[in-house]
């Protein structure tokens, strides 16, 4: 039986911006929990009651990850000690999510760690967006739903490419994205960069050829993120190279970590379309180059499909998204 009080929304500190605008949208209040102790530790505590009712923790794990995963272990813990009936954790953007494989000897399989973690702690379901690998959900035993940025960015990206548009992927990973993004956005065609990534270095990679027919056209490439922004620019100086009229970019989550902003200024990249997935830096903010799409509408629009029992894959996954297809 649903709890006539409704649900509760909650946040910690990792995207406060993001979680009162998801707020905004369905007309609640959210519930800021954390606080830091002078040595560091991070103390929460919750300013209301919360048995028996739904709990929705709105809490990317971006930079600081470390910082940002123990304030959502903390928040599902007091939920969960204070009798909460179901706890979903919202995670835009989810940490560790790279390292999920044993792509070499001696390491860890970290996002199925951490996903272990957010599950033993208490939660009853996990909500992302563009997580890195399909595989993740199947990591843990509770309901795992995952978001498509494309929902926040088709609108914008429509009505800035009329027509003459390439897609391209800049590795392999991302290829059935492409073939996505040209389906919805009735592209000429797409393109791939091939690149090789040294497994025994963190964020190296690097551009080796590619294949499609870009001449002439103005290309897009997108990516589920822009971390040091490395594959990114070096894809679009080899997409430029092979005579692109223009060079923009889609990317779901906007770390933009290091020299990036230097790195994407000297670049041929003329537009970056991101969400606000984790929170944008300065620099970037006020970087003519880059249009931030809000992921607001598309999670608080998932939050109301769980409260309400609704089916979240007719509503906000388009059906012929390729990977529904496989």
């Amino acid at each position: 039986m649903q709890n006539s009080d409704g649900f509760i929304l909650l946040t910690g500190t990792a995207n406060l911006k993001l979680a009162q605008d998801i707020a905004k949208i369905l007309g609640q209040d959210v519930d800021e929990t954390v606080t830091t102790f002078a040595d560091g530790e991070k103390r929460v505590i919750i300013p209301e009651n919360l048995r028996k009712r739904k709990v929705f923790i709105i809490q990317p794990t971006c930079p600081p990850v470390d910082s940002n995963l123990m304030e959502l272990l903390l928040m599902i813990d007091a939920a969960k000690r204070s009798s909460a009936d179901e706890i979903s954790v919202v995670i835009p953007y989810f940490g560790y999510s790279r390292q999920d494989r044993k792509d070499r000897a001696r390491v860890p399989v970290s996002a199925a760690l951490v996903a272990g973690l957010i599950e033993y702690a208490g939660a009853s379901r996990i909500l992302t967006v563009d997580i890195h690998s399909e595989q993740e959900p199947g990591f843990v035993k509770i309901p795992w739903d995952n978001l498509y940025a494309s929902y926040s960015l088709f609108p914008v990206l429509k009505d800035h490419f009329k027509e003459n548009i390439v897609i391209c992927a800049p590795d392999k990973g991302s290829v059935l994205k492409a073939a996505f993004y040209a389906e919805y956005l009735n592209a000429d065609g797409i393109a791939i960069v091939f690149k090789e990534r040294d497994v025994q270095q963190t964020n190296e990679s690097k551009a080796l050829d590619m294949i499609g027919e870009v001449e002439g056209k103005d290309v897009l490439i997108v990516d589920d993120m822009i971390d040091t922004a490395g594959t990114l620019v070096e894809a679009a100086e080899v997409v430029k190279s092979r005579g692109a009229k223009s060079v923009s970019a889609a990317a779901t989550h906007g770390l933009f970590s290091g020299s990036a902003p230097e790195i994407i200024a000297k670049s041929p990249i003329d537009k970056i379309f991101v969400t606000d997935t984790v929170p944008i830096r300065a620099e970037m903010l006020n970087n003519s180059k880059v249009q931030i799409v809000s992921s607001a509408p598309l999670l608080a629009e998932a939050i109301k499909c769980i409260d309400n029992g609704d089916s979240i894959s007719e509503r906000l996954i388009p059906q012929t998204h390729p990977r529904e297809r496989l």
